[in-house]
């Protein structure tokens, strides 16, 4: 179960890729540019985002398409890591975030995927023990 964290709140997500990627060949899961080690389920946000969302550094997190679509897109397990990014904007990388681009989302001219650009939410994931 996870509990939207401020359904008005609409934020840009932009993909991006380590130092040990190569286009969609992942080579290992350091990033040495971002000081990120051992996972790339990593949310790059502005701290005082986090703050205002009342999430913490560490804090599991979903991402959710928020263009209209038919199709739902959720990603779910990234890490919120407090990070020097404008306020408004998420970081994420790429392929991992890929489910999240809806097919219609492209340059107008080109049809390129719109991958730095891609509105999002953010929702809380709820652990739940047994």
């Amino acid at each position: 179960m996870s509990g939207t964290i401020d359904p008005g709140t609409t934020f840009q997500l932009t993909t991006l890729r380590s130092q040990g990627q190569f286009n969609t060949t992942i080579y290992n899961d350091r990033d040495r540019f971002r000081g990120v080690h051992g996972t790339r389920m990593v949310l790059f946000m502005n701290p005082n985002d986090v703050d205002r969302l009342g999430l913490a550094e560490q804090e599991i997190v979903s991402l959710v398409t928020a263009i209209d679509s038919e199709v739902p897109r959720r990603v779910d397990g990234f890490i919120v890591r407090p990070y020097n990014i404008p306020e408004g904007c998420l970081g994420g990388y790429y392929p991992e975030c890929n489910p999240l681009i809806p097919m219609s989302h492209h340059a107008e001219g080109s049809m390129v995927p719109a991958v730095k650009g891609i509105p999002v939410r953010v929702q809380r994931q709820c652990i739940m023990s047994t």
